[in-house]
């Protein structure tokens, strides 16, 4: 049995794939991951400009006298004259300085003396209430690297310095496809002894959210030449195929050796709950992922395992999530040997002003509810006990999908 630590390592360490690279205009390249590093052509600011509305002087003026003609009038996007010795210029946010200014004082500190400005203030500094040329982005600065995955906040990043389009990696495309005669899809009516179909729906949403192209090839009858003809088909079309559930060894789970009769197949059982099988391999020369079919099990192990290795394949950089350490308010008697991530979410109790963690009361793999109830995972390690107060690693599932 693998740890959680070695099948993930072992999983990532896989990705090795190298993307088509595609170029996308600014405004589409939400999610979108760089292959290119950007580097700014120009400063920004690209000039010396004002932090806010208000008045350019040169400072040593205050020294003599409190009371100026105000000799021009700036805005944004002007060229101002010099400032005249002895005036003020009447300055507005993001205007450029005039030469000869070397602090700018806001309009609260003032008051309107005739056709003159008042400086209520003696206290100015060098550079006060300025913004410097180049004190965000120097030019020739790398801002984005090469593997980023872009934000919205890296758009505007990007748009401040002047660049309209970007290099990314062409979407993975991930195929799946339901198996399973016990299944129902939503809308059709209930039947004795069969379920709905929950995991292509967890996948539809995840793979999306993440930026992958889903190709879903519907419902597969449950035989082993059916089986076989549909992995072969999503091998062609897609570069990742991925599954939930039927890797066991019943007669009836046919992926296992539908896989295997076109490529190759490791089984493996992870030390950690919920998600313990998990399957990896090719199918015609195409990476395969087999999930857990229980529900909780499958968004657990595709959060965990699938997300950082599809990541990494598709160019990301950093696929790790960074957990937030805060207290249980929860007990965990009872040890095992596995690696458990109960779904939990953060809450501040009543009369209380710390976040603490609680975790939802039922955790069976089959329990969807939980995902839906919780903010994350929190990470309870192997072979431990936790007890109220006990400081915990939480993981956000906004950090996932």
């Amino acid at each position: 049995m693998k740890t959680f630590d070695e099948a993930l390592s072992y999983l990532v360490g896989q990705a090795r794939r190298a993307q088509p690279t595609e170029q996308v205009d600014l405004v589409d390249a939400l999610g979108r991951v760089l292959a290119e590093p950007i580097v700014s052509g120009v400063q920004v600011p690209p000039h010396d400009n004002s932090e806010m509305d208000g008045y350019a002087i040169d400072r040593m003026d205050l020294t003599h006298e409190d009371t100026f003609r105000v000799s021009q009038r700036v805005v944004a996007g002007s060229t101002p004259e010099p400032l005249e010795v002895g005036t003020v210029a009447r300055i507005f946010t993001g205007a450029p300085i005039p030469k000869g200014a070397n602090a700018v004082i806001m309009q609260e500190d003032t008051e309107l003396v005739g056709d003159k400005v008042k400086i209520l203030t003696k206290t100015t500094r060098p550079g006060q209430s300025i913004r410097r040329a180049g004190e965000d982005i120097e030019a020739g600065t790398t801002i984005l690297e090469k593997g980023h995955r872009l934000r919205s906040q890296d758009m505007g990043l990007t748009a401040s310095i002047g660049i309209g389009s970007v290099t990314v990696y062409r979407p993975l495309k991930i195929a799946t496809f339901t198996t399973g005669d016990e299944l129902l899809e939503p809308g059709e009516a209930p039947q004795h002894g069969k379920i709905y179909n929950t995991n292509r729906y967890v996948l539809a949403g995840a793979l999306s959210k993440l930026g992958f192209e889903w190709i879903d090839l519907g419902r597969v009858p449950d035989t082993l030449e059916d089986t076989i003809a549909v992995l072969q088909q999503a091998a062609e079309v897609a570069d990742v195929v991925m599954t939930t559930g039927g890797v066991s060894v019943g007669e009836e789970d046919h992926i296992k050796p539908a896989v295997e009769s076109v490529g190759r197949l490791e089984l493996w059982k992870v030390k950690m709950k919920p998600g313990k099988p998990l399957a990896f391999g090719e199918v015609s020369g195409k990476p395969f992922i087999g999930l857990p079919g229980n529900p909780v099990s499958a968004f657990a192990t595709f959060n965990l395992f699938a997300r950082p290795y599809l990541l990494r394949m598709q160019g990301v950089k950093n696929i790790c999530i960074t957990p937030i350490w805060l207290a249980a308010d929860f007990d965990w008697p009872t040890a095992n040997f596995r690696r458990e991530f109960a779904r939990a979410r953060l809450v501040v109790p009543e009369g209380e002003t710390k976040t603490v963690v609680q975790v939802y009361p039922q955790q069976g793999s089959g329990v969807l509810t939980s995902t839906v109830w919780a903010d994350g995972f929190v990470m309870i390690p192997e072979d431990r006990t936790l007890s109220k107060g006990d400081i915990v690693a939480f993981y956000p599932f906004s950090e996932m999908v």
